[in-house]
């Protein structure tokens, strides 16, 4: 038994795997374990009444809700639309297509402040979008539309750069295949193209709430953070702090770490179950 397990680890294809394993434990635990636990720890000393007390205020359950509410919004607004830009990107061939592509990542580049103060900006009633908005009663900036408009902003490089390959490297023989045995373009989307990209596109829902929920930049500007309607969970927690109720803070952020893991967890769930699904159908 010795000797195989010896003979196993000589074999071994990934050198020094010990050694790396080492390293990326004690990373892991350096930049993310202590600071979470530094969190729940700090939250503790707060006792479990005044924690219950502190996190199921109308204030809180109100920011909650916006917070979630406006990330999954954002992001599946991101799952269809981010899809279609890559869709585009990949299939088509046209005048100012790199431009576009480059366009894509600006999200990434640009300062969560300079897109929340630009977006402000477009959709004022004075804006450039929120002048002729506004004329037919649709108002962006300082409500929870904003919110909407400035996650989803954030949220699209997500979606594009994870269905962005996928799509690139789909064979498109098969495509024609199914054409030629009578499918028609829906069809052949539905059955062929959509369940290859379902599982990027997932990922990059995934990727686009997760920045969501923790986005704040961006968004203080156009939400106009009124406590019970556009006030985001992020920046009641930075209130908190402000006011040096630190434990209230640390309460309020425990559960949004708690809340997202369980989001977060849902959604992998949702990505196994799709392929292992494919796997099947494609077996």
């Amino acid at each position: 038994m010795t000797r195989v397990s010896w003979q196993f680890r000589k074999r071994s294809i990934i050198p020094g795997f010990g050694l790396t394993l080492g390293f990326t434990i004690f990373y892991l635990s350096l930049i993310v374990l202590l600071p979470l636990s530094a969190t729940f720890v700090q939250t503790s000393k707060i006792g479990w009444q005044h924690f219950w007390h502190v996190v199921t205020t109308p204030r809180a359950l109100a920011s909650y809700e916006l917070s979630f509410g406006a990330s999954l919004i954002g992001a599946f607004l991101n799952f269809v639309l981010g899809t279609m830009v890559a869709w585009v990107l990949v299939r088509y061939q046209f005048t100012g297509k790199r431009l576009i592509d480059s366009i894509v990542d600006l999200p990434f580049a640009l300062p969560t402040a300079v897109a929340g103060i630009a977006l402000t900006t477009l959709y004022a009633t004075t804006g450039w979008f929120g002048h002729p908005l506004s004329s037919i009663g649709v108002h962006v900036a300082f409500t929870r539309l904003g919110v909407i408009v400035a996650l989803t902003f954030i949220g699209l490089p997500f979606v594009v750069r994870t269905v962005q390959p996928v799509l690139e490297d789909l064979d498109k023989e098969l495509e024609e295949a199914a054409a030629s045995l009578g499918a028609s373009r829906w069809q052949t989307f539905a059955r062929v193209i959509y369940p290859a990209i379902f599982p990027a596109a997932l990922t990059g829902f995934a990727l686009a709430f997760s920045r969501g929920v923790g986005e704040y930049g961006s968004v203080i500007f156009i939400a106009g953070n009124m406590p019970m309607r556009t006030e985001i969970a992020p920046l009641l927690i930075v209130t908190k702090l402000e006011e040096y109720d630190y434990g209230g803070a640390t309460a309020i952020a425990v559960v949004m770490l708690l809340l997202s893991f369980v989001m977060l967890l849902a959604i992998n769930a949702l990505q196994r179950w799709s392929g292992r699904r494919e796997a099947l159908a494609g077996g």
